[in-house]
């Protein structure tokens, strides 16, 4: 679930009253044209790759388009010789771009090769001709990985972008070196919808003003006949009772202030040992809020290091206490991992 959803619509409809005459297209991606280029039968074009002009993100990312499943694919990568960490890939939320992500993965990017993709449909990327579900965008996570030729990264998401990284464990078991599911939406605690809707709302207020552009232009670039059905999806998908599938070292970090996370459901994590759980200040956009604080966790789980050694961390995270089976007492045993 995007963050800020129900107060980006009012100023998506006044932002679009107001925009120039001439402005391009929603449906063709970030005002920059593809070269023409004839693909022949045996060219891999899910390897080209073309450098644009344009918006450029936090440094040290860079801007790219690339060809996906024959379909134009927008991303911003940082890929240097010396990089040493595991290559970690960001996964965005609901109907909105990686633009938000930016701040943790420019951070991240320091150590690590660094990938945000706008998945086809969201952002500057184009939709394919149906729409994709969870499965479907998992599915062209999976192809945007071998399209980069990572066959086992680091995957790190945020609302949405969390069940899909579930599907993809799911679909392609083997194919994550290990997660961090950043504000995982989805389940009971989102339903029904209006509740979730409701949740939404309530998390506008409580996220940086500075959101609020990203969020109005991508959610215009979305659509709402294409939200109502990804949106029913998300709400219906328990992320957290099937991290189960998860075949890899997970990390849930929620926010105190999420409406839409309820650690009161860390519960059902008693029986996944692969899954540790850390609460920290903030509400549902977390990896555009508190970036420095995201990215010291990610890098503590992908090195098996005390998440809680950190500076910062040390300061304001803490571990969520899980409740186990129950004990020789009859009362639940309290697991803090």
């Amino acid at each position: 679930m995007a963050p800020i959803f129900g107060l980006a619509v009012p100023h998506a409809l006044a932002w679009f009253k107001r925009r120039p005459a001439k402005a391009p297209s929603s449906r063709h991606p970030a005002r920059v044209t593809l070269p023409r280029h004839d693909f022949g039968e045996d060219e891999d074009v899910s390897r080209s790759r073309v450098r644009i002009p344009g918006r450029v993100p936090l440094p040290p990312l860079e801007p790219e388009w690339l060809i996906v499943d024959h379909l134009p694919l927008f991303h911003r990568v940082h890929v240097r010789d010396d990089h040493r960490g595991v290559p970690i890939v960001h996964v965005h939320g609901f109907g909105i771009s990686g633009t938000y992500l930016e701040p943790t993965a420019a951070v991240l990017a320091a150590e690590h090769p660094t990938y945000v993709p706008d998945l086809p449909g969201m952002g500057r990327s184009l939709r394919p001709k149906h729409g994709l579900d969870l499965a479907g965008l998992a599915r062209a996570l999976v192809t945007y990985c071998d399209a980069m030729g990572l066959e086992k990264p680091v995957l790190v998401g945020n609302s949405l972008g969390c069940p899909i990284i579930v599907e993809v464990a799911a679909s392609f078991p083997g194919r994550i070196a290990s997660a961090v599911l950043v504000s995982p939406a989805g389940g009971p605690n989102n339903q029904p919808m209006a509740h979730a809707l409701r949740q939404m709302a309530q998390d506008g207020l409580r996220e940086p003003p500075s959101m609020l552009p990203i969020a109005v232009r991508d959610y215009l670039r979305f659509g709402a006949l294409q939200s109502l059905s990804l949106f029913k999806a998300m709400t219906r998908y328990p992320t957290l009772d099937n991290l189960h599938l998860l075949d890899a070292p997970t990390l849930v970090i929620a926010g105190a202030r999420d409406p839409l996370v309820k650690l009161s459901r860390a519960f059902v994590l008693a029986a996944m040992p692969h899954v540790t759980a850390v609460k920290v200040p903030g509400a549902h956009a977390l990896n555009f809020s508190s970036p420095e604080l995201i990215a010291e966790l990610v890098e503590a789980h992908v090195a098996d290091k005390p998440l809680l050694a950190g500076p910062l961390a040390q300061q304001v995270a803490e571990l969520v206490a899980v409740y186990d089976s129950a004990s020789s007492d009859g009362r639940p045993d309290v697991v803090t991992r």
